[in-house]
């Protein structure tokens, strides 16, 4: 079972809450987040090394605050209107720079955020100014810069800890109000998933954290050595925090107001472990890596071909596990290396190709396009025409239907490309799912048809649709009597309404449903537009 992050407390009800999860660590110095180069990797320490016993127990809780926040959520099966508002909480830690550190999905989404002081009685108003949903981190500054002059940052580890080495949590979790300090160890340093495709850095360990830990920072000795972000559902004592190294690279590509976009290696690979496959690459003991099943096409320039062998990143070797070597006593997944190599967007890659070994530069963009995009703190486009309502498919609108064993089956046997292109890639630049968001609202026009949400539009009227932005163009330029649209998959009936009849009825739809607007603002101009003669 995947982790899920901790569910900030809904404040008045004291009950979890979190959002969805899609999916699916570094050694640098103190607490700046300067741009120059990534310092070299420091040796750890033996492994169970215990740290120094805390010295400045006050200071270490005096830069843990209480974050509150008033959230509205999309809907994305009613994507004209927001999620009612709800009040969560969760936990920050001050930063250099006048900062509070905290994880994304406490604040995403949110309308108002506030703050508190350990033993303080007061709110202070705070702002988002830089955030990532893949990795699950987020940095508040706030109106009144005072409240830093009493409440000094938390020094960031500058090595990543070794397993067995002692942690205390601080957070503000469900079960009382006052700050909660929980002890356990470092069980356990991987490479792993975040929200899908991001992955990272990830500590496992066993002191308890819930629902209102999200943001806390887990401490050894002195220093924060990561933050509190996640738990594994139906387990007992399996926490998982972002270790520093995650959270350096994510403060320095954001310093400047930048979107943070992690560079990756997506390539579909295999090992190497099977006797015959070395065989047939003809990969004697000398060659270790990983075998390139798929190249990723996404990737302009991508110098990698099916059957490659990925023996080296940079000068570390890949072992036919996949794993690499970065301690004498951790070993992880050889992506991890894409972080550590990356310089302009380019990681160097050794690679045995047809009895032969050569160096090539892997190109390892941040962003990785996906056919069902994740919101990202955004709300969903949408289009009402007449009883229908169109949207784009997103990463929530399958997760709201993914949960469902049945639905998922019967998507599956109509071949719907919700599931069947699940984790697809766009097969051309701008390419969305449309689909029928919402079922239909009542109107005559949709007499005897079947309901239509999570279909997805093939044609109109015999044109193939894009994305949503071309639907609205086919839609707003159709001067035919009748509009005809046509369904992916098997088993789909296909609709056939009166265009002006459609037109003539939206008005109506609108307020007798309550919807302010017939569209979303990005898409506005495109209905309203002159067509070019």
């Amino acid at each position: 079972m995947p982790p899920v992050p901790l569910a900030p407390v809904p404040f008045r009800l004291l009950i979890g809450f979190g959002l969805a999860v899609l999916g699916w660590p570094s050694i640098y110095g103190d607490t700046g987040a300067g741009n120059g180069p990534m310092p070299a990797a420091e040796p750890a320490r033996p492994e169970g090394a215990l740290h120094p016993a805390p010295t400045t127990p006050v200071r270490l809780e005096n830069a843990v605050v209480k974050v509150f926040a008033t959230t509205r959520t999309p809907e994305p099966y009613q994507p004209w209107t927001k999620a009612q508002p709800r009040e969560i909480s969760g936990t920050g830690v001050v930063i250099d720079g006048h900062r509070i550190l905290t994880n994304a999905h406490v604040v995403l989404y949110a309308s108002q955020i506030q703050v508190q002081a350990n033993r303080s009685g007061d709110k202070l108003s705070a702002h988002v100014v830089a955030v990532s949903p893949g990795i699950d981190l987020a940095v508040l500054t706030l109106d009144d810069t005072s409240f830093f002059d009493t409440h000094p940052p938390i020094k960031r580890a500058s090595i990543l800890p070794s397993v067995k080495d002692p942690v205390l949590v601080y957070g503000f979790p469900t079960g009382g109000t006052s700050l909660s300090i929980t002890k356990g160890i470092v069980s356990r340093i991987e490479f792993s998933g975040y929200n899908f495709p991001v992955s990272g850095l990830r500590i496992q360990i066993d002191a308890a954290i819930n629902a209102g830990n999200s943001g806390g920072p887990a401490v050894a000795g002195d220093a924060m050595v990561g933050l509190a972000f996640s738990h594994l559902g139906g387990a007992e004592n399996i926490g998982y925090i972002i270790p520093c190294e995650e959270i350096e690279l994510f403060l320095r590509g954001t310093a400047h107001g930048e979107k943070y976009q992690k560079p990756g290696l997506y390539d579909e690979v295999q090992t190497l472990q099977n006797p015959t496959l070395r065989a047939y690459l003809k990969a004697g003991p000398e060659i270790t890596g990983m075998v390139v099943t798929h190249p990723d096409a996404t990737v302009p320039g991508n110098p990698l071909r099916q059957w490659d062998i990925v023996t080296h990143l940079g000068s570390v070797p890949v072992a036919d596990d996949g794993m690499v070597s970065i301690t004498d006593t951790l070993r992880v997944s050889f992506r991890y290396m894409v972080q550590k190599l990356a310089q302009n967007g380019q990681i160097p890659l050794q690679v045995y190709r047809a009895g032969r070994s050569l160096a090539v530069s892997m190109p390892v963009p941040g962003d990785h396009p996906l056919l069902l995009a994740d919101l990202q703190g955004a709300y969903p486009s949408y289009f009402v025409f007449g009883p229908l309502v169109f949207s784009a498919a997103t990463a929530q609108f399958f997760a709201g239907i993914g949960g469902n064993a049945s639905t998922v089956d019967a998507l599956a046997a109509m071949d719907n490309p919700l599931v069947t292109r699940r984790g697809d890639s766009p097969a051309f630049p701008g390419e969305q799912l449309v689909v029928v968001s919402s079922p239909f609202f009542p109107h005559d026009s949709a007499k005897g048809y079947d309901n239509a949400t999570a279909s997805v539009v093939r044609t109109i009227n015999g044109i193939p649709i894009k994305n949503l932005r071309h639907l609205v163009e086919v839609l707003r330029d159709c001067r035919d009597e009748y509009l005809r649209i046509e369904f992916a998959g098997r088993n789909r009936e296909n609709l056939v309404f009166r265009r002006a009849e459609l037109a003539a009825a939206t008005e109506e739809i609108l307020n007798d449903n309550g919807i302010r607007s017939q569209t979303s603002p990005d898409l506005a101009k495109v209905w309203t537009a002159t067509v070019a003669k």
